[in-house]
């Protein structure tokens, strides 16, 4: 139990780390949904952005083997909501100019109001989908 909580300190500090980092070199912001927009796009890729894909792609094999524990899931709903509901998070992800990475890691880093909304936002309605999961369960 213990190790999950350090495994979970240790992965935010990470990402912290990284965001910080783009920041400070590149003057980038460390947001995976634009960055996967421009994957999604017909323009050509910065090479910061393969970079930036490269390695949470990486990061995601790696851990799949080093740690399989943490990737065993069991659907419990039909295969469709889980589609309407990464459509739902993707129209959000529009509609608020950003993901929890832009907002919640570098948006409220730089004290930015509109990330401030933003993650209050994305919680009430993170809790909210819990809070109707377990009702629907």
């Amino acid at each position: 139990m213990l190790n999950e909580y350090i495994l979970a300190l240790a992965g935010g500090a990470f990402i912290g780390l990284s965001a910080g980092m783009l920041w400070f070199y590149l003057s980038k912001i460390a947001g995976l949904s634009g960055v996967f927009e421009s994957l999604l796009s017909l323009k050509p890729l910065e090479p910061w952005k393969i970079k930036f894909l490269a390695g949470f792609l990486i990061a995601a094999i790696t851990s799949s083997f080093l740690l399989p524990q943490f990737f065993e899931y069991s659907f419990n709903f039909p295969t469709w909501i889980y589609i309407v509901a990464g459509l739902l998070v993707g129209f959000g992800t529009r509609l608020a100019n950003g993901c929890t990475s832009g907002h919640g890691v570098c948006g409220l880093a730089r004290l930015s109001k509109r990330s401030f909304v933003a993650v209050c936002t994305f919680m009430f309605f993170a809790i909210l989908t819990v809070l109707l999961r377990g009702q629907l369960q």
